[in-house]
């Protein structure tokens, strides 16, 4: 049996086993299963590693994208560059560290893409966030990052003036606000400052319509969530895991 998983705290929101589970029956794909691995620490990974031996990949969901680095023996050039990883193939007892956010999030953002839409605004600053803004320059995109603990190369969403808001018509949700159980929650910015202009991404996919991208209709901005990015950085994490 060929065992996959997802490790992160917490999973309850995870669509990954359900989305794999029904891979492996329709494509016909015979001894494999994917199981959820909540873990209250990162450090618990080499004791899950020993528990389940069969383990051949494991994708890596908040709060431990940045924190798994430590446990890599080996990084893609794209988890070197980003200091976040995704993604870990199991081979020949090495941990090989990839990031798939990065294809996930250009590929799912390109099909909505507008020619006006050059200026991002990036809400956190965590493992999604760098992902985020690697693939925003890859797309030759400028980006400035928005956090409620403002700080080097970021601003508070205090700073996020009429101005800002107008300049920058690319808005993206890298935080978990809004995720399932917590539905109503959402990034504080001005909600009355969006336009048709504006593109609201979430990478939340769960609920597929969140308070933020529902703030962001009611102001007749674009929104889209984060179920495309999903279903490609899964594949993606299948091709590694099979490479």
């Amino acid at each position: 049996m060929r065992v996959f998983g997802l490790i992160g705290n917490p999973l309850t929101h995870s669509f990954s086993k359900k989305y794999f589970t029904q891979k492996f029956e329709q494509e016909n794909i015979a001894g494999c299963r994917y199981e959820l691995y909540p873990l209250e620490n990162i450090d618990q990974l080499p004791a899950l590693l020993q528990q389940e031996p069969a383990l051949e990949g494991i994708n890596v969901t908040i709060p431990y994208k940045e924190q798994v680095l430590a446990y890599l023996d080996e990084q893609s050039p794209a988890v070197q560059q980003i200091k976040a990883c995704n993604c870990i193939h199991i081979a020949n007892g090495k941990l090989v560290g990839h990031n798939t956010d990065v294809l996930g999030f250009q590929r799912s953002l390109q099909q909505q893409l507008q020619p006006h839409h050059t200026q991002a605004l990036i809400l956190g600053t965590g493992g999604a966030a760098k992902a985020v803004a690697f693939a925003l320059q890859q797309l030759q995109l400028s980006y400035q990052y928005v956090s409620r603990r403002p700080g080097d190369n970021t601003i508070g969403y205090e700073d996020l003036s009429p101005a800002l808001m107008q300049s920058h018509t690319l808005i993206i949700n890298t935080t978990p606000l809004g995720t399932y159980p917590n539905t109503e929650e959402a990034p504080p910015i001005p909600y009355a400052l969006l336009t048709e202009r504006h593109h609201l991404y979430d990478l939340v996919y769960n609920p597929a319509a969140t308070l933020f991208l529902r703030k962001g209709e009611e102001q007749g901005a674009q929104v889209q969530n984060g179920a495309d990015m999903l279903v490609i950085q899964a594949e993606e994490s299948w091709k590694i895991w099979n490479s």
